[in-house]
Parts: C-alpha cells; structure tokens; sequence
C-alpha cells in the first residue's frame, strides 16, 4: 500500500499514478528529487485511509523527519491519469504545502483523495475523453523552503517550437506561480547552448536549468513542462510531465495529429501517392510497420522523422535540413538535389529548425539514416526475384488458412506462427530496389540532358514497356487490353492484377478482385473510348529509339556503355515495380486477416478502427479499445470529409479550421506567416513526363469521379497511383498537386508518352473544369490559357 521513491519498482510506476511514478524514476536516476513516499489507491477505502495503512504513514513520515520536528511536508495528489502525455490535470487537484503534524497530515491526505471529485476534474476529463472517475494515489513529500521556484517548458507550448526553452520564475513557494497568484518574472534558455535572457538574479543558475531541462527532455522521450526549486544555492527537481499541447494523438477518439507535437515543416510529397486516403486505425499500424522497417520511424529519436497528420503520411522535413546545417553542408544545394523526391519548398517559407549536435547527427542520424538502410537495400535485394515467384501462391495458401480459422484462438495462433513474418517481409519489400533504380536514373538523366537535351533524355529512361513485355504497374491497364481482345480470361486478370487500385494501401477498402463489377465498368469505358493502348507504348518505345539514335550521334564511343546502363535501368525499373506489386498482394493478405478477425470477434468491419496491436488483443479476449470504436468511427468520417491537405505544411494545423477559410491554399499552410497566393497564370511543378499539349481541364477529386473524364482531356488531381492508370489513356496530359518525377505513376505516364506535371502543389486550387491551359511537361510548367 505504500512505497518509498527509492523502493517502488518500474513495474508499478503505474499503479503509484502519473506523479508519483516520475518522481520515484527521477529520483532512482539521481535528480535532485525532494524525498518522500507514495501512498498506493489500494491504501484507502474510498476517499478514507484505512486505519492499518495510517500507521504505516505515521512512520514513513517519521523517517522522513530524520528526529528534525521542523520538518514540513508537501502533500500532492497522483491521479492514475495524472501528468500523462494525454492529459496533465495541472491544478484541477489539490496541493496542500507546509504540513508538519501528523494530525496535518492526516487532513491534507483526505483534502486531496477527494479533491478527485471537483467540479473542474469532471469538466478537464470529459474535454480530454477520459473516464470522470479518477483512481488516484497521494504523495507525500519533504517541502523546499525555496528561496525561488519556476517552472521551465523546453518547447514553446504554443507554437512547438525547439529552438527556445522558455520560463517563468517567482521568490518563495511556486504554487502562487501555478496557481497564477503572482506575476512571475519570465526567461528564456536559448538552444543550442542555453544561452541566458532574463532577470539577472537567474543568471549563475541558468546553465544547471538548461542542463537538468536537456538531460529530462532526452530520459523522458519528449518535451517537458518542468516544476523546480532553489534552495541555499541548490536546485531542486519538483516534477516533470509531458507538455501536453504538444500531443499528437488521443485514441479513446482517434484523433492523430502530429503536427501539433513541434513547429516542422512536413510534406507528403513523398508519401501522398502512395497513402492517398484518409487511414484508419488498422492501416495506421500496419503503416508504422512499414515505416519501421525502412528506418523511418525510431523509437529513440528526439524529433519524429514522420507523422501522421489528421489520417494521413507526411514526412518532417526539419530534422533532414537540420542535420545538413550542424554538418555544415550548403543547405540549398542539398534541398535541390532531394526536390525530386520530397517536393519544392517555395522560397517564402521558412524552414523550422531543430538543434541538433554535429556530433549526435554523425555518430545516430547518418548511421540510421543512410548506412543501415543502404544495408538494408542491399539485402532485400538479393530477396527479390524469389519473392515476386513465390508471392502469388504463398498469398493464395494463407488466404485459404486464414478463411479456415474457426475460432479467435485459431487466427491469434496463425498470426504468431506465419502472418507475422510475412508483415515484415511486405513491408520491406515495398521499397526494394528504389533506390538503385533511383541512382542510376538520376545520373543517366544528368548524362543524357547534357548530350541531347531534356526532351531526348526523357524519352531514353522511358520506352521500356512493349505490348508483351511491360512494368507491373501498368498490369491493370494492359490486362484489361488483354481481356478486351479475348486474350486473357476475367478470372486470370484478377488473378494477376485484381490487388491492385486506386486504394491499394487503405486495408478497409474492397480490392477489385473483390467486386465483381470492377472489372466490367472498366472494360465498358476502355471501349467506349477506343483508345488503343499496345499502339501508345509503340509510340513511346519509337521515341525511345529515335532519342537513341540522337544519343549514338552525340557519343559514339559510350554506345555500348550506354545500352548496357539503360538495360540495367530497365531490368531495376521492372524489378522495383514487380517488388512493390507483389508486395501490395502480400499486404492485402492483411486486410483478409482484419475481416477475419472482425467476424470472429462480432466487431465486423469496426475492426479497422482498431490498431493492429489492438485486434490482437481482442482475439486474445481483451476487447477494452472496442469503447472507443464509435469516437473513432466519428473521427474518421470527419477527416475522410475534408478536401486533401496542403502538400506542405509548417507548425500546428488545424485540419478543420483550413479547410473552412474559402481563402485556403492547398499547396502550403503556414502557422506563422500568410499564405495568400500570388496571381499569376503559370503553375510550376516537375517534369513527370515530356510532351506539349493544349486542352481543355477536367478536375476530378477522386477515382470514382473518373468516368467524367473525356478523352482529350488534361486530367487535374490531387494524386494518382496506380489505380488511376486505366484512365491515363483517355487524358492528353496529367496535372497532379502530389507527386515526384520517381513515382509509380509517373513513370507510367512516360511510358505511355503522355505528358504530366507534378508535385505542383496548387494545381487542384488554381485549375478548374473547362479552363483551356497548356501543359508543359518536359519543363514541369502549366499555363492557363483561358478561364472557364
């Protein structure tokens, strides 16, 4: 019923509620933590102590006082929920300080325990979505007589940021500080040194705060909201809890919003196209699997490399910038060089940045980020031919053992048996061969421009598609050729390629192979527009050759080093696509275990809205996350509602709030700056793929939208992926808000030879249906020649 800081054990930091159990951590680490000891919930019988237990705080008090009848206490409450990450509770307790007898004592104990029945604890938790009825233990702790106390946060808790520790002091106790009786004096901790402003009596205890703040921050794993003492010159550690403004999630609702934990700069310029919906719970998890797997998501990190913000991927573009800065590397050359994957920064935004060592980025982030997954690549290399032979029967064999499952004991032990292994292995193999096929096409497009001009080069890294012999992920257009000629049954098309489509990531939605009428609308609109497919790629592929032979004119002498670098290009580009169909075949067997798992649980299709962690445990018969399923459900219909988010997007973002201003940019959101767009009749992206072409827009927001395309039509979008293929045909160009020269349906536009601008960030905002524009795909530019 009772411990001591230095007796309670990690196990039931828990138990001893939010305060006590950080106070007991902090003072095992050796922070100069006041002592006391923590009276457990089981101690009392409703908000009475039990009389056994009152002796036993009798003498723990005793040992306290040390024989010193002058010894005052602090008496503190230590809710369950208390100085969480999810909430703070700051205040809505009670304290009660100076206590000295045992009588005091006794009463401030019972002040507090029942101080968990305020009026302000039911308000703060039905704002937070927590439980009203609060189990709580009480600290009882040796009072500071304090010559000054202060609180200190190592963020800004309103704008996040980093850069600034910032605080507020006052003489004497500092509950007249946090109760805002007093007018405190305030200061500031400038990082990355700490450098001091403020009142100068703070001054020669500046660089121990800034030390103790650095040295929580990094233990504890996050920004912290620091309570501290001086006393007779020494500093004093009164507690430390989450800033939790700077919160991101919350999953009794499933609220997910990381851009509210710092002030970054993030983009999804690389992940929008491929995670281009709203995710569930489910797929979130499975996400972070994947994102775990490829060295994007590290636990230990002090700065999150990606975030989910309001159900969708973005990746945190400060830490990347930062550590070119502590290196000393030319930040503008590095941020070119990476535009072609991560996005354009426009020039008016400016970049947060993080304080990062010199020393810490060589000796953790360089190693993580570049050498372990270049040892990664090379091994998964080698993996995948014999992945992609063995997928398609290996899926095919689980599905069956999955379907066979009767009980939840049965699928629970299926998981931890095969479906595990292959989850990692699925998401590993999403990314295999990406970045050989993207070196080599970087350095031959620099190469060739040189020789025979963009336009040329272009056409060289493209063409590499036939009629028989194409990329994976033009299955989906050039299977449904096949069907329509009589070439290929219905059931082998689904076979090959009915895992693929437009929602291929989102394990909730249905795949094609699971609607019978898929396949059939698709066939109805490729013979209404009689668009010819084998005859475009012959077109590109005749492209290709006459490029070449520009190319055999200009450099005679590489001939033969040419073609064999352009072979070696064609067989990655195949590979990487092979390896990420095959993959996406292999995730879905994941969205068959989820529907599984909903029957045999009764939870159905809610099982989506639970994290994979939990669905297992609700197999395992722990279904208590199955309370939140309606809030969540609520969530994800809000966010699913909103128009896609900014592709950039710096400081805290209020998804709902932007997407209710009529004057909001749907290329960049600032918090700290205005974002009003210049008027201008030219929207600049990247070069997708080469080719000249007036027509007129067609704006479609979604792939369901897609039979409103006509053909001719330039298509304007937010993002497409490979399920959006069946409609390039019918398109003259393709303008995306989303996207990178290097991206799946990028590259697939080149093969067809229709020319795409993407990544402009503004395209869906500036462009309406009927405006006639010009698209300039070779130099990623779109002029709008008249409005409609």
């Amino acid at each position: 019923m009772f411990r001591s800081f230095k007796e309670l054990t990690a196990e039931r930091w828990t138990f001893a509620g939010g305060k006590g159990g950080t106070l007991a951590r902090l003072y095992q680490a050796g922070y100069a933590v006041p002592d006391g000891f923590i009276i457990l919930p089981a101690a009392f019988t409703g908000d009475e102590l039990a009389p056994e237990a009152w002796a036993q705080v009798q003498a723990y008090a005793n040992r306290l006082r040390g024989g010193d009848p002058h010894v005052a206490f602090a008496v503190r409450s230590s809710a369950l929920s208390e100085d969480s990450a999810q909430a703070s509770f700051a205040g809505a307790f009670e304290t009660v300080l100076d206590v000295r007898t045992d009588e005091d004592i006794r009463q401030a104990i019972h002040t507090v325990r029942r101080s968990r029945h305020n009026e302000r604890v039911a308000a703060y938790s039905q704002a937070q979505g927590i439980n009203a009825a609060h189990e709580m233990g009480v600290v009882v702790q040796k009072l500071v007589r304090a010559d000054v106390s202060g609180v200190l946060f190592t963020a800004d808790p309103v704008t996040g940021n980093r850069m600034c520790m910032t605080g507020n002091f006052v003489h004497g106790l500092g509950e007249q500080l946090v109760s805002g009786e007093a007018n405190p004096q305030a200061f500031t901790l400038k990082r990355p040194k700490g450098q001091y402003d403020g009142p100068p009596e703070l001054k020669r205890f500046a660089r121990r705060l800034y030390k103790l703040a650095s040295r929580l921050e990094t233990e504890l794993g996050g920004p912290q909201d620091i309570e501290w003492a001086i006393a007779r010159g020494k500093l004093w550690l009164l507690q430390s809890r989450p800033i939790t403004t700077l919160r991101g999630h919350n999953p009794a609702t499933g609220e997910w919003n990381d851009s509210l934990t710092g002030d970054y700069l993030w983009t999804n310029a690389n992940f929008g196209e491929a995670f281009p919906d709203v995710m569930t719970p489910f797929t979130w998890s499975i996400a972070q699997v994947f994102l775990r797997s490829n060295g994007y998501l590290v636990e230990d990190m002090p700065f999150p490399l990606v975030g989910n913000i309001a159900g969708r991927l973005y990746m945190n573009l400060s830490v990347g910038i930062s550590a070119i800065d502590a290196l000393g590397l030319p930040r503008e050359k590095v941020i070119r060089t990476g535009e072609e994957t991560f996005g354009r920064i426009p020039p008016e935004i400016e970049i947060p940045t993080l304080p990062l060592s010199r020393l810490w980025v060589l000796g953790y982030y360089v190693p993580m980020a570049f050498l372990k997954r270049r040892q990664w690549a090379s091994r998964r290399r080698r993996r995948v031919p014999a992945f992609i032979a063995e997928t398609p029967a290996l899926v095919e064999k689980l599905q069956t053992k999955i379907q066979a499952a009767q009980t939840p004991e049965d699928l629970l032990v299926l998981w931890r048996k095969r479906l595990q292994a292959h989850l990692d292995e699925a998401c590993q193999m999403l990314l295999a061969g990406l970045s050989e096929y993207r070196t080599l096409s970087r350095k031959l497009h620099i190469e060739f421009e040189n020789l025979v001009g963009d336009a040329d080069a272009n056409a060289l890294l493209s063409g590499v598609s036939t009629g028989t012999d194409f990329l994976a992920s033009l299955g989906l257009l050039m299977g449904l050729a096949k069907v329509s000629r009589g070439e290929m049954s219905r059931e082998e098309y689904l076979r090959q390629y009915g895992h693929r489509g437009p929602h291929e990531m989102e394990l909730s939605y249905p795949r094609p192979v699971e609607d019978p009428s898929w396949i059939d609308r698709q066939l109805a609109e490729t013979e209404r527009d009689q668009i010819d497919v084998p005859a475009l790629l012959a077109k590109q592929r005749q492209r290709h050759q006459t490029a070449w032979e520009h190319l055999k004119a200009k450099a005679p002498r590489k001939t033969k080093s040419y073609r064999q670098k352009l072979d070696r290009l064609a067989v990655a580009s195949k590979t990487r696509e092979a390896a990420r169909s095959e993959a996406v075949r292999l995730l879905g067997l994941f969205r068959a275990f989820a529907l599984r798992a909903g029957e045999l649980t009764g939870l159905r299709d809610d099982i989506f809205l639970l994290s994979l962690e939990e669905v297992l445990a609700a197999l395992d018969g722990d279904e208590a996350a199955s309370d939140s399923i309606p809030a969540r459900r609520e969530t994800h219909a809000r966010y699913s509602a909103l128009p896609p988010y900014p592709t950039l997007i710096r400081g805290r973002f209020d998804p709902f709030q932007w997407a209710a201003d009529p004057n909001r940019r749907s290329d960049l959101f600032d918090a700290h700056a205005s974002t009003s767009t210049l008027a201008s009749d030219t929207i600049t992206g990247f070069a997708g793929a080469a080719g000249r072409v007036k027509g007129l827009v067609r704006r479609l927001d979604s792939v369901e939208e897609g039979d409103q395309l006509q053909p001719g039509e330039i298509l304007v979008t937010v993002t497409t992926n490979i399920g959006w293929t069946p409609l390039f045909p019918r398109a003259a160009a393709i303008v995306t808000d989303v996207g990178a020269p290097l991206s799946h349906a990028a590259i697939v536009a080149r093969e067809l030879g229709i020319p795409a601008v993407v990544g402009c960030g503004n395209g869906t905002m500036r462009l309406h249906t009927g405006d006639r524009v010009l698209v300039n795909g070779g130099q990623g530019v779109v002029e709008i020649l008249d409005s409609a």
